[in-house]
């Protein structure tokens, strides 16, 4: 199904997924047609299963039983087909292996052929008097051992029992009874073949939790914490595991229980992209004793430590890495002619699969493979490699979430197909994304959407740090390559609510999506981690970050204020929540998966941007300079409350877990560089006024940015003191139509004045001016210019919903176009949750074919705005940092290239100009645009004459999505995500408050 389809779709696809969830519910009743009591006033039930079955079904039965204790307190009988059965049975198979099923099939009592060849689906029923002595019978079937292991594991969550019972703390309501409504239900297939995590950059979390605390008597990773792990991606129905493999950890193929351990509950071991046949070469390879890591000269060291890796992981259910990498994901020494390094890659990948052919006694085709170009290895595929077509080339995206390539019209007909390999964190260029994860749910969607559309169907698997803090995302992840048709952007948006009231139920649902979706719009503009501002390994002489100020700015578009003061509004809503959970398992859940991702962002924020405050204001010489101080490094003590507090929640279960302090080139977390300020002995005056330069010998003057009547915003001045005393002021206006919100003060520090303009009395004109005057009681006097701009046309409801030039420039934010152009191949799409300005707009499904810019009706967004000048126009356009789809795109066409996107810009019908979202991964333009998730493309075009215009973006490329556009006719300041939206709104103009 198409992306599109799956949008339009959305509301019946969801209904599809409630109803299937609904089989299987619980029932206020304990008797009826269709009711299973599995704990009741006198009795309880017991589960059975066929000692001649799969481990995983003795495990799964084991922890289904376990589950029905947490909820009622009663323990279930858990027994074997060789023993009588009791009245009320719960009988787990997988088809073909429980004799008592097939004793049903045989009389009848169910009907398996939907499940016959298929992979990992069940069949819930419930079946009267399925056998002697036997009254009602709850029977799950797998198609294969995972297809039973769901089927009775969807039933611990009817009864109340998450997923994340363990690893998030999710609390489980107690119930004296339990009884199950059962409808007949059969699954669908996955709709990924292959689904699960990769444990990786695991060092400063999970490895010194497993060394320090969960696994002491192993002292790092263990059968215990895999246990663990492998149980997790059992209850998420999800089948495949890359374990950690930095030489810190112990790699999972030195323990051999691990893998008896992973089968148990049935997860197929895989390796990273950079370790071969399931060999860690980071840890595992030995140059003592094996010589040098290096194909061309020590080939046969190289392949007889892969044939040994082979022939003993050969009798479980793996999928092999084809690779040849160097040691621990650097590029493999070799020669720099790319031909040389494809034939290497060539050879050693054919030996590979040899072995495998030699140790398993399968043909190739047979045999699970997977090879994924990442990083210069992708350069050495497009050499020219050829791959077995049965092998699956599994797709990275460029670490940010973006994927850097999908297969060809080519490559789609391969019958290995094609994967994922999606961080939701990364330690590497430009900047790690370690300590929160903060992918953005509704970006993932749409990669991940179109990948699958791309036939990447066979493989996902997610970069998930070390579990904690991606909790989240490989839940979220996991959910969709399961079902990926359950999902929309709408569902996308709000999952993660879903997921949280999955946990903690109903009560805070409102405010969970109102935190969530300020959660990651603030991220999306900049991660926490990024906030330091500096850049890693850019040169040999300081690898390590080095803070800067940050781009936000601190007197244009109020982009600072606006952006702590809704930081500290979701921090105040998720502190009020904790503080009125009374549940020790409740408050420690809420905590881990929202409470401190959120309180931990809003006091990162603070620290920094307190502290680069404090910079700029030392130089003004403000009193506020010492607050700002103080602040910043409370916010720093209180970092490090929160994050002892996530470590000491339930007696300690997770300490050492979590840390800021991850990764060993990375300073944001680090208290910034704090100045101090010599005040004078007594108060003295200062004035600042929104907007005003902030370059020394610019103006001698204070100004507010223009009053506009189309838009009728208010403006501050900042009235502070300079000196130890506090400071007496008052204001004073030349116009009866000037409104100050304070008319005087007294402050140690500073006052905020709110200034806006009464409209009923402002003359008409185009250069109104009026002055605001600020005195202090020791005789000294500041100005400040108010300039008003009135004119009588055009009027406000000829403006009526145009983008509006304000001080020299138009912003307009994607989701408010007034006009849109499609055709059959290309719809446009908003996508809630996304972008700078919390909406984007998605020009297509992706895999829509490429459209014509300079066609006449080709698909696009129209907006209209209203200027007051002629000439040049310089147009921001703002869009996520996409890359080409494939790399073999067809015929180009004539004058037109196929090695970057592009969308179309123009204004009228002038020229239409062609940007990209693309570029080279690690140029500089990359750099900035992940590090933002926005590429910003300036295109200059002209305009001819005061009046209405349009501006259109017009589909290139399908699928570019488009955040935002901003004209600047000289005016706009400098920012790091530009002006907000310059829309008229007759029904909401700004309606003034301000004292006269």
């Amino acid at each position: 199904m198409s992306i599109f389809k799956s949008v339009l779709l959305g509301g019946m696809l969801l209904l599809s997924s409630s109803v299937a969830l609904a089989q299987v519910s619980l029932s206020q009743n304990s008797s009826g047609p269709n009711v299973f009591s599995l704990v009741g006033k006198k009795d309880k039930a017991c589960v059975y299963y066929d000692a001649q079955d799969f481990e995983v079904v003795k495990t799964t039965a084991g922890l289904f039983a376990n589950d029905v204790k947490e909820v009622s307190g009663q323990i279930l009988g858990v027994a074997t087909t060789k023993e009588a059965p009791q009245k009320n049975c719960i009988i787990v198979g997988t088809l073909g292996h429980n004799e008592w099923i097939d004793q049903m099939i045989a009389k009848k009592k169910l009907d398996v052929e939907p499940l016959k060849n298929r992979w990992e689906s069940y069949l819930v029923q419930l079946v009267r008097n399925p056998l002697p002595g036997v009254d009602k019978a709850l029977v799950i079937v797998g198609s294969d051992r995972r297809g039973a292991a769901y089927g009775l594991l969807s039933v611990s969550r009817t009864i109340g029992v998450s997923p994340w019972y363990w690893w998030a703390d999710a609390p489980i309501v107690k119930k004296d009874q339990l009884h199950l409504k059962v409808d007949k239900y059969i699954s669908k297939e996955p709709t990924v073949k292959y689904r699960g995590i990769f444990i990786n950059d695991e060092d400063w979390g999970l490895y010194r939790w497993s060394k320090r605390n969960f696994e002491k008597e192993v002292g790092n990773f263990g059968p215990r914490t895999y246990a663990k792990v492998c149980e997790l991606l059992l209850r998420l129905q999800a089948n495949y595991l890359c374990p950690a493999m930095h030489d810190a950890s112990m790699a999972f193929h030195r323990i051999p229980e691990n893998r008896v351990v992973a089968d148990r509950f049935a997860i197929i071991m895989g390796s990273s992209h950079c370790e071969p046949l399931l060999f860690n070469t980071a840890s595992e390879w030995k140059r003592d004793k094996m010589g040098e890591w290096d194909y061309i000269n020590n080939k046969k060291g190289v392949d007889s430590v892969l044939n040994a890796r082979v022939k003993e992981c050969a009798p479980f259910e793996n999928v092999y890495t084809l690779a040849l990498r160097g040691l621990h994901d650097r590029a493999m020494n070799a020669s720099n002619d790319m031909g040389d390094r494809k034939d290497m890659l060539q050879e050693a990948l054919m030996a590979q699969r040899q072995m495998l052919i030699d140790a398993i006694g399968k043909p190739g085709e047979e045999i699970p493979q997977a090879f994924t170009p990442y990083k210069e290895v992708l350069d050495v595929y497009d050499e020219g490699l050829e791959l077995p077509d049965d092998v699956t080339i599994i797709w990275p995206d460029d670490n940010y979430g973006y994927m850097k390539r999908l297969s060809s019209p080519k490559e789609q007909k391969r019958s290995g197909r094609s994967g994922v390999y999606y961080h939701s964190s990364y330690l590497g260029k430009p900047h790690d994304h370690l300590w929160m994860n903060t992918v953005s749910p509704t970006l993932m969607y749409e990669e991940l959407r179109k990948a699958y559309d791309a036939t990447a169907d066979r493989i996902w698997l997610l970069n998930a740090g070390d579990i904690k803090s991606c909790e989240f995302a490989v839940d979220y992840f996991l959910t969709m390559a399961f079902d990926i048709d359950a999902f929309n952007f709408e569902r996308a948006a709000n999952y993660r609510t879903e997921w949280l009231c999955g946990m903690l139920g109903d009560q805070y649902r409102n405010e969970y999506q109102d935190v969530v979706n300020s959660f990651y719009k603030l991220a999306f503009a900049r991660k926490p981690e990024f906030m330091g501002w500096g850049y890693q390994w850019t040169t040999d002489k300081h690898g390590r970050e080095r803070n800067t100020d940050t781009d936000f700015s601190l007197t244009n578009y109020r982009e600072v204020d606006n952006r702590l003061n809704e930081y500290r509004r979701i921090g105040s809503i998720v502190e009020k929540i904790l503080n009125n959970m009374s549940d020790e398992k409740q408050k420690a859940c809420f905590y881990q998966s929202l409470y401190y991702p959120v309180k931990g962002c809003e006091l990162l924020n603070r620290m920094i941007l307190d502290g680069q405050r404090n910079r700029w204001y030392s130089i003004q010489q403000r009193a506020l300079t010492k607050e700002l101080e103080k602040s910043a490094k409370a916010c720093y003590d209180s970092l490090e409350i929160i994050t002892n507090g996530y470590n000491s929640l339930l007696g300690g279960k997770w300490n050492h877990v979590m840390t800021m302090k991850q990764g060993f080139a990375a300073a944001y977390f680090e208290l910034p560089k704090l100045r101090d300020v010599e005040l004078a002995p007594t108060a003295s005056l200062g004035v600042m006024a929104e907007g005003e330069a902030v370059l020394k010998s610019l103006q001698s003057f204070h100004s507010l940015p223009c009053f506009n009547t189309y838009l009728r915003q208010s403006y501050y001045v900042d009235v502070f003191n300079k000196g130890a005393t506090p400071l007496k002021w008052k204001a004073a206006v030349t116009n009866d139509w000037i409104l100050v919100s304070k008319k005087s003060g007294e402050t140690a520090t500073e006052d905020r004045i709110e200034v806006s303009i009464d409209w009923a009395k402002v003359p008409a004109g185009e250069r109104i001016l009026g002055t605001l005057d600020i005195t202090s009681d020791r005789g000294e006097k500041e100005s400040v210019y108010i300039s008003v701009f009135n004119p009588t046309s055009p009027s406000l409801a000829e403006m009526d919903t145009l983008f509006v030039e304000n001080n020299g420039y138009v912003s307009i934010d994607a989701a408010s176009f007034h006009r849109k152009v499609e055709n059959d191949a290309i719809k446009m799409i908003i996508i809630p949750n996304l972008g700078c300005e919390n909406t984007a707009v998605q020009l297509g499904n992706p895999i829509a074919p490429a459209q014509r810019t300079a066609g006449r009706n080709t698909p696009r967004l129209e907006y209209d705005f209203y200027t007051f000048e002629q000439g040049s126009v310089d147009v921001y356009t703002y869009v996520l940092p996409t890359f080409p789809i494939s790399k073999d795109r067809g015929y180009a066409g004539h004058e037109a290239t196929n090695v970057e996107t592009k969308y179309g810009v123009c204004i009228d019908e002038g020229p239409v100009m062609t940007p990209s979202t693309s570029s080279f991964e690690y140029a500089q333009i990359w750099y900035e645009s992940v590090l933002k998730n926005c590429r910003i493309n300036k295109t200059t075009l002209h305009i001819d004459k005061p009046g209405k215009h349009t501006v259109k973006i017009i589909c290139g490329d399908a699928g570019t999505v488009l955040q935002k556009v901003v004209l600047d006719f000289g005016g706009m300041k400098r920012s790091y995500m530009g002006p907000q939206p310059t829309r008229n709104e007759q029904g909401l103009l700004n309606k003034s408050h301000c004292e006269r």
